[in-house]
C-alpha cells in the first residue's frame, strides 16, 4: 500500500494491466476503500479458469464461472487485507458478468461462502454486460467497503 497524499491511500495487485491502463486497484479516503473491478487472476496476472472462446474469440460457455467468481473473491480479499479490512467491511458489491443465468446459479453458493454467512451484510449489484476487459473473463466485480477505526 502506498501514501501518495495525506487523503489518500492506495493498493494494487502488481499485474501488468494496473499500468498500463493507468489506474489503482484500491483507494481508500477517510473511512471508505473502492476497490476497482476484480477479476480472477493469479499472482502473476494469468486468468484462473479462463473460459473457451469460440471462432469469433467470445467465451464458449459460461461452465468456468463459479471458479472465476470465487477467484475474484480471493482478489478482493487480497486487497481489503492490505488496509486491515476484510469482506465483513463491504458495504456494496456489484457483480459484472457476461451470462446472468449462470451466474445467478453459481454466485450465491460462493458469496456465502467467501462472506461467510447466509446473509452478506452488503447490498449487491448482478449486471449482464456485453464484454469486460479481457476475452476469456466472464465475470468481475467492484466492492465499497466502509471500516470504522473510532474506539471508544
Amino acid at each position: 500500500m502506498t501514501n501518495n497524499n495525506s487523503a489518500k491511500q492506495v493498493a494494487n495487485h502488481g499485474v501488468a494491466w494496473e499500468r498500463a491502463f493507468g489506474y489503482q486497484q484500491a483507494v481508500q479516503v477517510k473511512d471508505t476503500i473502492y476497490i476497482s473491478g476484480q477479476l480472477s487472476h493469479d499472482a502473476g496476472g494469468k486468468l484462473v479458469a479462463p473460459a473457451e472462446l469460440d471462432a469469433k474469440g467470445r467465451p464458449a460457455d459460461f461452465s468456468q464461472m463459479e471458479e472465476q467468481i470465487r477467484q475474484t473473491y480471493v482478489n478482493a480479499k487480497k486487497l481489503l487485507a492490505k488496509f486491515d479490512a476484510s469482506l465483513d467491511d463491504v458495504v456494496e458489491e456489484t457483480l459484472y458478468v457476461l451470462d446472468v443465468p449462470s451466474a445467478f446459479a453459481v454466485g450465491s453458493a460462493v458469496r456465502k461462502e467467501m462472506y461467510g454467512t447466509d446473509m452478506p451484510q452488503c447490498t449487491s449489484n448482478l449486471i449482464g454486460v456485453t464484454a469486460l476487459a479481457f476475452p476469456e473473463q466472464i465475470v468481475e466485480i467492484t466492492f465499497r467497503a466502509v471500516i470504522d477505526r473510532a474506539t471508544s
